[in-house]
């Protein structure tokens, strides 16, 4: 463009005024990005191939009713199942109620139907044998440096035991680990579900949700309705849904991560659509005079109305493309930041191209008032100073 060390040399006229808006729109485009890989770890929760395989039984009027434990055989009958296992919630929390680690108490082929997570033979076989023995994801180890050996104490949120309080001692065992990276488990800590059962006295032989294996998973919606029509008209109806699914229900039933995603973002650039128009307002009328120069000596209404255009979307350019390259640079370290949390942490085609298309708009839409200004300009009231 002929004209971009004019448009340059107009926008950092004030190079503290435009630096500052920078920092605004980097920050604000920062935000996206972070918020954007929060949005997609969640949608992206419980979809790998070896999720792909399981089903989730939980009881269709809402996920804290329990099923019974004999459902788990009538299942396992069920054909074009492969394995059934089984868990609870516990509620776990380390020294403080506010400290949560995501606790279950699962069967004893629980980890059968996980292939992607790893154990240690030995410390597989040590786990089964002790009854008292919990398994701890690898991200958790090393965030509170336990080793295999120490003695654990949990709070249950929910679950008291047998002596009516709710602090719970338990002998780390062993650690879960992942092959790809993505499984839940390194993240969390699995007791034996009949010492959680013999030890409270409220479950009495409930289950939380069945989780059953597949043969194959173009068979899972026939598998799917079988299930649900074992218990149907019963006081313990089920609903079946894919692994995927149901940790999407599960989390929008704790919030809206879309929506409060959308909400965040739809502040942060009504502020910065607010903030930036208001810089180039003050920047064009600033320049009035220079600007009827240019009209005195040739530069067309057009040409003027395409260069203010042009500097207000540089500037959003400038701002999104730095915003969104330092969220790339801070997603080489938010998964290990964030606990695991966080998973897709990197800027992909699809979010470049949407910052872009936000930049571009937003430039447009605050230029268009100050570029119309001086596409309208009348050049003796200008030079006058009117």
């Amino acid at each position: 463009m002929k004209y971009l060390h004019l448009i340059w040399a107009a926008l950092f006229r004030r190079k503290t005024r435009t630096i500052l808006t920078l920092v605004s729109i980097v920050a604000a485009f920062l935000l996206f990005g972070l918020l954007d890989a929060v949005r997609v770890s969640f949608s992206e929760a419980g979809k790998s191939a070896n999720g792909a395989e399981r089903l989730q039984v939980g009881a269709r009027l809402s996920f804290i009713q329990p099923l019974p434990q004999g459902l788990g055989a009538q299942i396992a009958q069920v054909p074009g199942v492969k394995d059934v296992a089984y868990a609870n919630w516990f509620g776990g929390a380390y020294q403080d109620p506010h400290n949560q680690i995501f606790t279950f108490a699962v069967s004893p082929n629980y980890l059968d139907v996980y292939p992607e997570v790893t154990v240690d033979p030995g410390q597989r076989k040590a786990f089964d044998d002790d009854l008292n023995g919990v398994l701890v994801g690898e991200i958790i180890m090393k965030k509170y440096g336990w080793k295999i050996g120490d003695k654990l104490p949990l709070q249950s949120q929910i679950f008291p035991n047998k002596e009516g309080n709710k602090n719970w001692s338990f002998d780390i065992t062993g650690t879960m680990s992942s092959k790809d990276g993505k499984a839940f488990q390194s993240q969390m800590i699995i007791l034996h579900w009949k010492n959680f059962d013999e030890t409270t006295p409220y479950n009495r032989g409930s289950v939380g949700w069945y989780i059953a294996r597949v043969n194959d998973v173009n068979d899972s919606d026939r598998v799917a309705k079988a299930i649900d029509a074992l218990s149907a008209n019963s006081d313990h109806e089920t609903k079946t849904m894919t692994e995927q699914a149901a940790t999407a229900n599960w989390i929008k039933q704790l919030a809206d991560i879309g929506l409060i995603v959308t909400s965040i973002m739809g502040a942060v650039f009504f502020t910065l659509v607010l903030l930036t128009g208001n810089t180039m307002m003050q920047a064009v009328r600033e320049r009035t005079s220079e600007l009827a120069v240019l009209k005195t000596i040739g530069f067309s209404s057009n040409s003027m109305l395409a260069m203010v255009l042009a500097e207000s979307v540089l500037l959003l350019l400038l701002g999104g493309v730095i915003g969104l390259g330092l969220v790339s640079l801070i997603g080489l370290f938010l998964p290990s930041l964030s606990g695991g949390m966080i998973t897709h942490a990197h800027v992909g085609a699809s979010s470049w191209a949407l910052g872009i298309a936000l930049a571009v708009a937003i430039g447009i839409v605050i230029g268009a008032p100050p570029a119309l200004r001086a596409m309208r300009l009348n050049i003796v009231d200008a030079l006058a100073g009117r």
